[in-house]
C-alpha cells in the first residue's frame, strides 16, 4: 500500500546536514525565481515576449523543485521515507508534466529568439501578445492529459518486485517495480518522449542552426556579439536541462530484481 523512498538512508548521521543544505538550496531557488518574476512583471521596459517567457520559466522552476524537494525535506526531518501510492502517483504526475512543460517552453523561447534575430522587422507582429499567450498556454496544458493517462496506467498495474524507490517517484524507478505486462506502457512512454522531449529538442537545434547562420551574416563584430548575447542564457539552460536529463535517463539499465 506504500513505497519507501530510499533517499539518503545510507548516511543517517548526515541527515541534519543534508536537511540544512537542501533547505538552503530550496529557499535560494524560490527567492531568486520570485525576484525574477517580480522584476519582469514590474518594470515597463521588461514587458517584452522574451521576459514574458522568462517569467513563466521562473514560475515553472518553482513548481518543479516544489514537486520533489519539500517531500525530501520531510523525509530527512522525520528520517522516514514512507510514501503512499496516491502521493507517489501525484509526485510522478507533476514531475512528468512539468518536465514536458519545460521542453515545450524552451522550444517557444527558441522560436522567440529565432524570430527576433532572423526576422527582426516582423518581430512585434509575429510575436504579439496573443501568440505568446497561446504558446505558453500550449506549453503548460499539452502534457496534462497525456501524463494523467500514463500515470494512471502505471499505477493500475500490480507491484510485486519491491516497494523501494531510490530517490523520488518518477516513471523509470516506479516502472521497474511493476511485474505485469508493461510492453504497451513502454511503447507509450517512448512515444511520449518522442513527442515531448525529442521533437522539441530537434526544433531547438533547427532554430539555433538558423540563428547562428543569421548571426554569421552580420558584418560588424559588435552586432554579432550583441545578437548572440541575447541567446546565451537560453542556450545555457537548454544544454543544462537536456544534458542532465540525458545523464539521468540514458544511463545503462541494471537488473533491479536480482
Amino acid at each position: 500500500m506504500e513505497f519507501v523512498l530510499l533517499g539518503f538512508s545510507d548516511s543517517p548521521h548526515r541527515q541534519w546536514i543534508l536537511f540544512g543544505l537542501f533547505l538552503f538550496v530550496y529557499s535560494t531557488i524560490l527567492m531568486c525565481n520570485i525576484i525574477i518574476i517580480l522584476i519582469t512583471k514590474t518594470f515597463p521596459a521588461l514587458q517584452t515576449p522574451m521576459y514574458f517567457y522568462l517569467r513563466n520559466f521562473s514560475f515553472l522552476e518553482i513548481c518543479y523543485v516544489t514537486a520533489t524537494i519539500p517531500r525530501m525535506l520531510m523525509d530527512l526531518y522525520t528520517q522516514k521515507g514512507n510514501i503512499s501510492l496516491l502521493a507517489c502517483a501525484a509526485q510522478m504526475f507533476f514531475v512528468l508534466t512539468l518536465g514536458s512543460t519545460e521542453c515545450l517552453l524552451l522550444t517557444a523561447m527558441a522560436y522567440d529568439r529565432y524570430v527576433a534575430i532572423c526576422n527582426p522587422l516582423h518581430y512585434s507582429l509575429v510575436m504579439n501578445h496573443k501568440v505568446c499567450m497561446q504558446l505558453v498556454a500550449a506549453s503548460w496544458i499539452s502534457g496534462i492529459p497525456v501524463q494523467i493517462g500514463q500515470t494512471y496506467q502505471i499505477f493500475s498495474l500490480p507491484f510485486c518486485w519491491s516497494n523501494i524507490i531510490s530517490d523520488f517517484c518518477d516513471f523509470s524507478p516506479v516502472h521497474k517495480l511493476v511485474c505485469g505486462d508493461t510492453f504497451m506502457n513502454e511503447i507509450e512512454a517512448y512515444l511520449i518522449v518522442l513527442v515531448f522531449v525529442v521533437a522539441p529538442f530537434l526544433l531547438i537545434i533547427v532554430s539555433y542552426g538558423k540563428i547562428i547562420s543569421s548571426i554569421l551574416k552580420i558584418s560588424s563584430v559588435r552586432g554579432r556579439s550583441k545578437a548572440f548575447s541575447t541567446c546565451t542564457s537560453h542556450l545555457i539552460v537548454v544544454v543544462l536541462f537536456y544534458g542532465t536529463t540525458g545523464i539521468t535517463y540514458l544511463q545503462p539499465k541494471s537488473n533491479e530484481h536480482e
